[in-house]
């Protein structure tokens, strides 16, 4: 079983496991927010459309700040950008529970609010992922990523679980207070850590030169760039989240402003993520990493694939089916977690110290910008066709994409690396 069970020699780092400790009680509150949007929109709303819509709305800050965020990680003390890029997030939850006390219906106010999260997310989060190897050995990088996806995950479930229960009863005001008040608990974390001086980074001001110089690096490096693509196929295709509201509501009968099946189809792939994250700890013996991705996203876009059609019989047989749509969302966690942890330690262990946060800039944007892509591509599916086939066809798109993806880039599916002997 110690070979199975998760290594946590990375908590042996007081940084480290201050900042993980913290992410235990923020990731919950974020979750609730996460939840709490897109079922305020559909129920303002009532449209899979609009819910659509945050796609748009967090991408595009997403992908502007994420980048140039990571540009600024690779110049300036990288505790500095985290207490301001967290206090940012701090004030921006805070106005969602404004806006909720206020008993706006304002669907682009929420929107626009939204975007403003995902700006300081964008320069919070590659920053944070280039402090972790300044904090734990190398060896122990897929180690402690796993450690942060579990804890990332299990807030995942917990907060989609007690926002579908909380909402019909206190509305989203609570919700967002709650995520306001966890932040505070990494901002503790942040102060506590020492300064984080970039090594051999530039004096000027970055511009959009340094975003590029990143991009450069990037093209010189065809396993990671290749590691993103077939991250971006998974999610593009194969993230169905967008069209859980409706899916709650309508195949299963789930009341339109939340519920308890609303609760379960969101909290099914991070509970996939936990269970994968718990018996983790074979990723650490893995030297065929590359080829490890691959069959993950494969399993991944098999599992989204059967959630559509477990959706699609729904009709008939709506208890069973849907037993069978959250297996389905528990495999692709599990699955998607370990995608996840392999593709972050070649990044964090391959780019030097001055590039890691332009990377990582990139990585974040792939990462939470892939499934915003989705959301607004699965409701405008899903409006034409119907949510079963949006979901279904999608899973089937991610097998069809990464296999012609490992044919087209050979070397990636060959990637390995050598453990140090034990």
């Amino acid at each position: 079983m110690s070979h199975l069970l998760a290594d946590t020699r990375p908590l042996r780092n007081p940084h480290y496991r201050r900042l993980w400790t913290a992410n235990i009680i923020t990731v919950i509150g974020a979750q609730l927010t996460v939840v709490a949007v897109p079922a305020q929109i559909y129920a303002d709303t009532g449209s899979s459309g609009y819910v659509g819509l945050t796609g748009v709305f967090g991408l595009v800050p997403l992908i502007v700040f994420g980048l140039y965020g990571g540009a600024l990680a690779d110049v300036f003390d990288r505790r500095t950008l985290l207490l301001i890029t967290t206090t940012g997030l701090i004030v921006t939850s805070g106005l969602f529970w404004v806006q909720a006390a206020a008993g706006s219906t304002n669907v682009w106010l929420l929107l626009c609010l939204f975007a403003l999260q995902q700006a300081f997310f964008g320069v919070n989060q590659p920053t944070r992922s280039a402090i972790i190897p300044k904090l734990v050995e190398p060896e122990l990088l897929p180690a402690a990523n796993s450690l942060s996806m579990t804890v990332t995950m299990a807030g995942a479930i917990a907060g989609p679980l007690v926002a579908g229960i909380l909402i019909p009863i206190t509305g989203y005001t609570w919700l967002y207070a709650l995520d306001t008040i966890s932040l505070f608990a990494t901002l503790g974390a942040v102060l506590r850590l020492p300064p984080l001086p970039v090594l051999d980074a530039v004096t000027a001001t970055p511009g959009i030169r340094a975003v590029i110089d990143g991009f450069v690096y990037l093209r010189t490096q065809p396993v990671l760039l290749m590691s993103f693509v077939v991250d971006l196929i998974a999610m593009v295709f194969g993230m169905p989240r967008a069209l859980f509201p409706e899916i709650a509501h309508l195949s299963f009968d789930g009341p339109d402003e939340g519920g308890l099946v609303f609760a379960l189809l969101f909290a099914a792939i991070p509970a996939g993520s936990v269970i994968g994250g718990v018996f983790s700890g074979w990723v650490s013996r893995i030297e065929r990493q590359g080829r490890a991705v691959v069959v993950c996203i494969a399993i991944w876009g098999m599992a989204m694939a059967g959630f559509g059609v477990a959706v699609a019989l729904a009709d008939h047989w709506a208890t069973p089916m849907l037993v069978v749509a959250l297996a389905m969302l528990v495999i692709g966690g599990a699955a998607d977690m370990a995608s996840a942890a392999f593709r972050t330690s070649m990044l964090q262990a391959a780019a030097d110290d001055a590039m890691r946060g332009r990377l990582q800039g990139v990585f974040i944007v792939v990462v939470a910008g892939g499934p915003r892509i989705a959301d607004t591509l699965h409701g405008a599916t899903a409006a034409a066709v119907g949510t079963a086939a949006a979901a279904a066809g999608g899973g089937v798109l991610v097998v069809v994409g990464v296999v012609v993806a490992s044919l087209a880039v050979p070397s990636f599916v060959r990637y390995r690396i050598t453990r140090p002997a034990s």
